[in-house]
């Protein structure tokens, strides 16, 4: 997309699917807010938050074994294989690594994908913590429009740790997956004259069928955090980038302002519409790592950090047959990794993720624009380079 205008052949359109389509994505990925309707989401007027730098020339050269074929592989060779645009290391509060690669730089956003997820489910830990938001009143006792949807009947702790049982597949491989549906739903862009399907994301969410009980076991659904969106405006009077901003990117010291795709209605995305600076990212990483305290004041009640980092029920989440990830279970929208540093991360397609490791005092924010969608592609080679990262910090004397 460089020119004016650029090449026929090099030209991006949201309305026919071009950019999302790799290699296309590189570019798209850092800069959706020219392809689509958002809405802002302010850091306010006042000064950034510092982040001390103390770079190390170390980290490149780190090992690690892959998860997938148990090969050597090094830091700095993983960034390539995984498609990073940026990642940032603190360590202890500190930039200890910084890279960009792609066509993410420094002053720019990237799409945060499905780690949009972990900030509504925070922004509900929050109500809860609160008593503004009973996660054991069914969904709608909340949102009454949602009474004859499989939502109506779930508890609001069932949407917020993906234990609804409702028809929806996440799989972006089948055209026929209701995650299609829920997009096309959402698509700001006029219908066409024979379209009868849903026009929003509250319209779609209505229609979401019942499949299996609630409450028997975890099962990753886009539109859980959607439905969990509606009732959090319900119940703070706000959207959810409206309550984003006023309690959290306002009060971070954000470097920039992030913002939301939205729908035809002006909905924000919840289940994954957020874009952000990648400092940013880690600056609400460490405010999380430091139990919901950062720029000098409590942003996040204590409380509701530790309901996250306590995780859920394992049983339920191995149901959900992820291989490489045992043990694991999935709280507040968060995943929760229990090995022996209580590491818990954001996960995003494409390679989007916040992981943070409160024993080595590590946080990592990383971009991309992997391929593939499902973190399955590149868990091999970032999950062992994160935790080989967090033993080797750990021996930094402070």
């Amino acid at each position: 997309m460089v020119g004016s205008p650029p090449p026929a052949d090099r030209i991006l359109r949201f309305e026919d699917g071009s950019y999302f389509q790799f290699p296309a994505l590189r570019w798209s990925v850092a800069h959706f807010r020219e392809l689509m309707p958002t809405v802002n989401i302010s850091r306010g007027l006042q000064p950034a938050a510092p982040l001390p730098r103390a770079l190390r020339d170390d980290i490149d050269h780190l090992e690690f074994k892959r998860l997938d074929t148990g090969e050597t592989m090094r830091w700095r060779d993983s960034l390539a294989a995984n498609y990073t645009d940026g990642i940032v290391v603190l360590h202890r509060g500190r930039v200890v690594y910084e890279h960009y690669a792609g066509a993410l730089q420094p002053d720019g956003q990237h799409a945060a994908m499905s780690v949009t997820k972990s900030f509504i489910g925070t922004l509900a830990s929050m109500l809860v913590a609160e008593g503004k938001l009973d996660p054991d009143r069914t969904v709608a006792s909340y949102v009454s429009e949602l009474a004859a949807s499989a939502f109506g009947s779930a508890t609001v702790r069932q949407l917020m740790d993906m234990t609804t049982g409702i028809r929806f597949s996440e799989d972006y491989a089948d055209p026929k997956a209701e995650v299609w549906a829920h997009a096309a739903a959402g698509n700001p862009l006029p219908k066409p004259k024979d379209f009868s399907g849903p026009r929003s994301y509250y319209e779609f969410m209505q229609t979401v069928q019942a499949q299996g009980q609630h409450g028997e076991a975890f099962g990753y659904r886009t539109a859980n955090t959607d439905a969990l969106g509606w009732v959090i405006a319900r119940v703070s009077g706000q959207s959810v980038a409206q309550l984003l901003s006023s309690r959290i990117w306002s009060r971070l010291g954000a470097e920039q302002d992030a913002y939301m795709s939205v729908d035809s209605t002006g909905t924000p995305f919840a289940g994954g519409g957020l874009n952000t600076g990648l400092r940013d990212l880690a600056r609400f990483g460490e405010m999380v790592r430091n139990n919901g305290f950062f720029n000098g004041q409590q942003i996040v009640p204590a409380a509701a950090i530790a309901d996250i980092r306590k995780g859920g029920k394992r049983s339920d989440f191995a149901k959900a047959g992820y291989t490489l990830l045992p043990g694991w279970s999935y709280r507040n929208m968060w995943w929760i990794t229990h090995n022996d540093h209580a590491a818990f991360a954001a996960r995003g397609v494409h390679g989007q993720a916040l992981y943070i490791d409160p024993e080595a005092e590590m946080v990592i924010a990383r971009y991309g624009s992997h391929p593939v969608a499902g973190n399955a592609a590149n868990d091999p080679t970032s999950l062992p380079a994160f935790e080989a990262l967090a033993g080797y910090l750990m021996k930094i004397p402070r």
